[in-house]
């Protein structure tokens, strides 16, 4: 990474323990004054909808200002309802540490959008939390830490877990 001053750092966020814990590891150790922070949001294709979103089917929704996480209409649009925790986290990071804070959404498989948004933001580096499956889950479904970290074309940290909450996202998520 060249220079610090203006440096986007992606934290993959489903809103699980596990992507919780890594945006909290990212803030304490990673985060430095006058960074951007970009929360990378992929959503199941069940969850795209048709008309405004279709122009956003490649390159992800508009990066979304933190002021307006908590928007409930804005959030009801994409089809989220981001954890008080994550809303806490980022305030918190934007006083203490003068930072900027976006949220950018994808649509479809989190292995592939999560490597475009990578280059579509693009992303200096990125943090995400592992989902501590099982060898046999992992062989039959696939890792997506593992795919990132090999795929990726910037730096990647898995903050690895051994919470078995981390298997599956919130619920309503």
């Amino acid at each position: 990474m060249a220079g610090n001053a203006n440096r986007r750092l992606g934290v993959a966020m489903d809103f699980s323990p596990c992507s919780i814990k890594a945006l909290k590891w990212t803030v304490d150790n990673v985060v430095k004054e006058e960074d951007h922070l970009i929360l990378v949001i992929i959503r199941p294709s069940e969850y795209y909808e048709h008309g405004e979103m279709q122009l956003w089917e490649a390159t992800g929704s508009p990066l979304i200002p933190l002021a307006d996480f908590s928007e409930p209409a804005l959030m009801k649009k994409y089809g989220l309802k981001p954890e008080p925790e994550v809303i806490d986290i980022a305030l918190t990071a934007v006083k203490q540490k003068n930072i900027l804070v976006l949220m950018k959404i994808y649509w479809g498989d989190a292995r592939e959008k999560i490597c475009e948004a990578i280059e579509h933001i693009p992303l200096d580096s990125l943090t995400m939390g592992n989902r501590g499956l099982s060898t046999l889950r992992r062989a039959i479904m696939g890792s997506v830490s593992n795919y990132v970290v090999n795929n990726a074309t910037c730096p990647v940290t898995v903050v690895k877990t051994a919470d078995q909450q981390c298997n599956t996202p919130r619920k309503g998520k």
